[in-house]
């Protein structure tokens, strides 16, 4: 790929944040305390060499001196050995400093220790070094570690072909297409001392120093002055290049760090004087606790650990662990609580007592004593009642009440009533994930294990999972089934002669967690549930009862109607169940210095990892939620990380990771020691988000905002499911709207759930629907029109195919499997296979979806499995595999890459009234290319960086777009606007209003964001980007999910708003009322918001008041190189042109 093309249009999505460039590998720490300017030299000694002489200038002020507090005033003299400290200080800080822009050098005491002794003219101790760490304990490290660790050795025999791409096992022979060694993986080894002399054997514990308050930044290296350059917001101009670092921006850091240690001296000398101690003598004493000892002797050793203090963690896992509130205390008190938890963010709910509720009936002695002998039951919460009531009387019923409120008994208990009266009875429970279906079936078949002549009757899963071989035994014989709605569509519906004695005998279907059946998905979910109505009524079933369940739905009865298509439902909303004691803590990820901003806010994963790991190890049963999957995978490393950290290894077993993509043989394992108590804690995705019963959790602590507060709130309700009091801890990301909640804390407690909506005009997966029942059983129009539409006869009529009886059947263009042409959720058939073979083991990891496998498993990939780190030694993407071996590492690795979103040909074109604009509609494609990739530490420093050859992924979808128009284009550039974020603007702002027109829900559209790396560099790229708005379907694969379809038809009205939003916001630089998207994974820096007005205006034919608008650069987006140019016309279907049809017509 040429160097000056794509290699600067990464996706900022995927690329991470480096700050300092350094070869050590660092492990989690707390941030300083203290702030405040300082000075660079070591009071007249100068450093031993050349290059460290560069790297100390004379003192210098610092624009961050501005935020510092005042320097306090000492009460006495400085005693001379905290004169002498404060040198080794100085010098420490310089060589660090020094070693932390040089790749091949490791902060280690032997490494650092010439060239400090250079500066101070006194031997380096280790009690001095110690001495200065007590002074600053928040601030440095100063510990022994594995050496492996730092120097991220692979097995001695495989260093050298370690990260080769390309490279195919053919013969058991690898191609020779490799990197240069690099420290990382063997050659130099990274341990060279300054001042000469050979490494120190390998195979032990290195004594390790640094700081861990704030890093260098990366900048680049300028092309006209060959100096290093300090970007605006982001990279202008890089290459796929190790950073490089300026001599200022050293200098800096170094009086930053100087000028805190000289402020911690004064605050301890002044603590000395007030309580008449000798400062010597207790800085010598305090220094004890930080004097390291290597692993192996440290249990010989006395307890030279930090003094016991409130937060001391107990020496096991206490079986009954302390009250919550006791247990928050616990975690302020702890010296590492630096005011984690924001103001108004404490909040606490008080326990509710229990309402009961009698049945109008009478159950039989055998249930009744299941219900005591399974659950304990002995009375019934006045909404189980109600409920109950209301099934047995011949309603439909729909159950909106809190999370943990027992909703599951509704619909096990009439089942088990039915099966007593008859044994032929079915029930179907359709659930959205498979592990909520494993949880159901497992409390379903214990209650029946009570019931005499029950204790045998089938009740088995049926999903993606079930072996071939069991389908046909549980189609048959099994009386209870669960399942989820993909399943149902792909499977039972199009089998309905096999399935036909199931059916005829259904007496209830159970649709848990109403709530997840939103937008698109809800659509196609409505019209499978109409379809299996259908069905049953024409096999003699009408008397199924539908019963659906949610905690955290606006409009449950509304949505229920809409969902099954039933008007006779009975609302249940009452809850009478009790609930513990709950506390929620909005916990901000504090900054790296505490006491200044300007130092950056610290890592969020690592304080999620500390959080998680204080609170399992006093007892608390944790899960932590996160957004995706490679958050799941690198939260279950770091809190593997930090128990070892903490010295408790033996905890690591009771640790797991759930999400999608493991092995059904791996989830079901998981969901065992789940069920069964044995885990302390559990990393999630959403996966476990719903109602699962994961046995007795205590707390719930969810990385970053989830999206939405419905799905805070339904992750929150996991904890406290047995009415013991509960905790929910939301860790704040450094993300604009977790930023926003964190400081506006109020809103996550008062702002009600959305309403939810489905959209059953969708003529796009309504037709879809339409094949698929006519292809189960023959539509006759007057007859299934209650099912599927009033204008079903319309429909038939113009797609499907009329027989001479008068039925209309499925046309051939959806055979022989329509149910496969209407995905429901985008599954994808095809999968990659991640194969471990470490040891010559050559078992199966997981599976992974062919849309993540370009981005995942490339060669030289780090692949991250339970928290585990594989190297990828080949990706075999015709075979769909990737062989991986494990290995021990500390870093992991960041893809970069960039997509490219272009209209195929014209199929629509309509016209925007009084303007000469066009809007168009058809195919577009969707070009993925991962050009390389980062290697990057624990603290997302980038160690190395790597180039890959890897083709592109494309895919297609449906959408719309609009060519912006010369005239508008020649106005940014008069007005040194920016003209690709006056683009990203626009389309941000259209994007928005979409919802208002189509019923779809945030990330259903999706357009081409903007990279910054790119749009701000300053040198020429081949990758030019026409000026154009372009919309796509997220979902529905290559024919689209039909919401561009209709947005389309309303598109200048969309412009119209979009237009009235942007001139009306008072911003003035946008916002996420008018052109931010909390969506856009570029993170909206490629934006100028003047520039969308002159945009959206020259659309709408509407005058321009060039004289009023700013003059650029804007200060958020600089001017580079452009990188756009003029649109050109995409050919139409049938002729070339202008969208292959007149110009004149609105809708072609």
């Amino acid at each position: 790929m040429p160097a000056d093309s794509e290699k600067d249009d990464a996706s900022s999505s995927h690329e991470p944040r480096p700050e300092a460039h350094q070869a050590k590998r660092r492990r989690r720490h707390t941030s300083a305390s203290e702030h405040e300017p300082g000075d660079a030299s070591i009071d007249g000694d100068g450093p031993s060499s050349q290059n460290l002489k560069s790297a100390g200038p004379k003192r210098r002020k610092t624009p961050a001196a501005k935020a510092t507090p005042e320097p306090v005033e000492c009460l006495i003299p400085w005693p001379d050995w905290f004169t002498a400290l404060e040198k080794t200080h100085r010098a420490l800080n310089l060589v660090f400093t020094f070693c932390s822009t040089r790749k091949h050098l490791l902060t280690t005491f032997d490494t650092m220790r010439s060239a400090v002794e250079a500066h101070t003219k006194r031997a380096l101790t280790v009690d001095d070094v110690a001495a200065v760490v007590a002074l600053r304990p928040k601030g440095i490290r100063f510990a022994y570690v594995d050496e492996l660790m730092l120097q991220i050795d692979v097995k001695g025999a495989e260093k050298d072909d370690t990260f080769q791409t390309g490279g195919r096992y053919r013969g058991g022979s690898r191609s020779s297409q490799s990197f240069a060694p690099d420290a990382s993986v063997g050659g130099l080894t990274g341990l060279e001392q300054l001042g000469g002399g050979p490494p120190p054997p390998p195979g032990r514990e290195v004594l390790y120093f640094e700081f861990v308050d704030e890093d260098l930044k990366r900048q680049v290296q300028s092309r006209k002055t060959g100096e290093p350059t300090k970007p605006t917001r982001r990279l202008r101009d890089e290459d796929l290049k190790m950073p490089v670092f300026s001599q200022k921006q050293m200098t800096a850091l170094i009086e930053k760090r100087n000028a805190k240690f000289t402020q911690a001296v004064r605050l301890f000398l002044n603590r000395c004087v007030a309580e008449r101690l000798d400062p010597e003598m207790t800085l010598r004493s305090e220094a004890e606790a930080f004097v390291p000892h290597p692993s192996a002797s440290r249990q010989t050793l006395p307890q030279a650990q930090p003094r016991p203090g409130p937060g001391t963690l107990p020496e096991s896992i206490p079986k009954e662990r302390k009250s919550i509130p006791e247990i928050v205390q616990e975690l302020k008190d702890s010296p590492w609580y630096t005011g984690q938890i924001v103001p108004d963010g404490h909040r606490v709910f008080a326990p509710q007592e229990p309402v009961y509720g009698d049945l109008d009936f009478l159950l039989s002695q055998d249930v009744v004593n299941a219900l005591y002998n399974a659950k304990g039951i002995t009375q019934f919460y006045a909404h189980q009642a109600q409920a109950i009531n209301h099934l047995h009387a011949g309603h439909h019923v729909v159950v909106a009440t809190s999370t943990s409120s027992g909703k599951s008994l509704i619909y096990q208990l009439p089942v088990l009533h039915a099966l007593e009266e008859d044994r032929n009875t079915r029930a179907m429970y359709i659930f959205p994930t498979k592990a909520l279906a494993q949880d159901q079936k497992r409390s379903l078949r214990e209650m029946m294990g009570f019931m005499p002549g029950l204790e045998d009757v089938l009740v088995e899963t049926y999903d993606g999972d079930t072996p071939m071989c069991d389908r046909n035994t549980i189609r048959d014989e099994a009386r209870i089934i669960f399942t989820n709605p993909d399943m149902l569509h792909v499977t039972i519906l199009p089998q309905e002669e096999r399935w036909r004695s199931f059916l005829k005998n259904l007496r209830y279907v159970v649709v848990d967690e109403l709530h997840y059946y939103n937008g698109l998905l809800g659509s196609h979910v409505a019209f499978i549930m109409r379809r299996l109505r259908r069905i049953c009524a024409a096999v003699g079933n009408r008397h199924v009862r539908f019963i659906s369940c949610s905690a955290t739905v606006a409009n449950p009865e509304e949505h229920f109607k809409t969902i099954f298509g039933l008007e006779d439902v009975c609302l249940v909303d009452f809850d009478g169940s009790p609930s513990g004691r709950k506390e929620f803590l909005c916990w901000n990820t504090p900054y790296k210095d505490p006491g200044d901003p300007t130092s950056g806010r610290g890592n969020a994963m690592f304080e999620c990892a500390r959080l998680f790991c204080q609170l399992i190890l006093r007892g608390v049963r944790v899960i932590a939620f996160c957004r995706v999957r490679a958050q799941c995978e690198k939260l279950v490393g770091a809190v593997k990380h930090e128990l070892e950290n903490l010295g408790r290894p033996e905890c690591i077993a009771r640790v797991m990771g759930y999400r999608g993509g493991y092995t059904p043989q791996d989830r079901r394992k998981i969901e065992a020691e789940m069920f069964e108590g044995k885990l302390m804690g559990i990393v999630a995705t959403t996966a476990l988000e719903l109602g699962v019963d994961i046995g007795t959790l205590d707390c719930v602590l969810t990385w970053g905002f989830p999206y939405t507060i419905a799905n805070l709130r339904q992750q929150s309700g996991r904890a406290g499911r047995r009415n013991k009091d509960s905790l929910s801890i939301l860790v704040g990301d450094g993300f604009a709207t977790d930023q926003y909640y964190m400081q506006n804390p109020n809103e996550l407690f008062t702002k009600p759930n959305c309403a939810l909506q489905v959209d059953l005009d969708n003529m796009l997966v309504r037709e879809g629907h339409i094949q698929c029942a006519a292809f189960e059983m023959p539509i006759r129009p007057r007859e299934d029109t209650v099912y599927l539409g009033a204008d079903l006869a319309k429909v038939c009529a113009e797609r499907l195919v009329r027989d001479t009886t008068g039925f209309y059947h499925c046309h051939d263009r959806f055979r022989p499997s329509p149910s496969r042409f209407v995905s429901i959720r985008d599954t994808e058939d095809e999968h990659f296979a991640v194969i471990d073979i470490t040891h010559g083991r050559n078992v199966v990891l997981e599976e992974l979806e062919a849309s993540r496998a370009t981005f995942t498993i490339y060669d030289g990939a780090i692949f991250l499995h339970q928290g585990n780190t594989y190297l990828v030694r080949d990706f075999n993407p015709d075979k769909r595999l990737a062989r991986v071996e494990k290995v021990k590492v500390d870093w992991t690795t960041q893809q970069r890459d960039y997509t490219d979103i272009d209209p195929v040909e014209t199929e629509t074109i309509k016209r925007i009234p009084g303007s000469r604009s066009r809007a168009y509609h058809g195919p577009i494609k969707i070009t993925q290319v991962v050009f390389g990739y980062f290697k990057v530490d624990r603290q997302g420093r980038v160690l190395d960086a790597v180039h890959v050859d890897n083709p592109p992924v494309v895919r297609y979808s449906k959408g719309m777009w609009l060519d912006v128009p010369q005239a508008a284009l020649d106005i940014l550039v008069a007005r040194r606007l920016h003209v690709a974020g006056a683009i990203h603007a626009a389309e941000h702002a259209v994007m928005s209003l979409i919802p208002n027109f189509v019923i779809s829900l945030p990330g259903d559209v999706r357009t081409e964001c903007k990279n910054s790396l790119k749009e701000f560099a300053r040198r020429e790229t081949q990758r030019k980007r026409p000026a154009r708005l372009t919309f796509y379907d997220a979902k529905g694969g290559a024919g689209g999910s039909g919401i561009n379809t209709k947005a389309f038809e309303f598109v200048d009205v969309l412009l119209r708003q979009a237009l009235e939003r942007v001139a009306g916001c008072c911003c003035a630089a946008g916002c996420v009322e008018c052109v931010c998207s909390e969506m856009c994974k570029e993170a909206n820096e490629v934006m100028s918001k003047a520039g969308s007005e002159v945009i959206l205006k020259s659309l709408l034919g509407e005058a321009i008041e060039v004289d009023q608008l700013p003059m650029g650069p804007e200060e958020t987006s600089p001017m580079g190189v452009e990188t756009v140019v003029v649109a050109r016309p995409v050919p139409g279907r049938e002729v070339g042109g202008e969208g292959g049809g007149d110009g004149d017509d609105d809708d072609v």
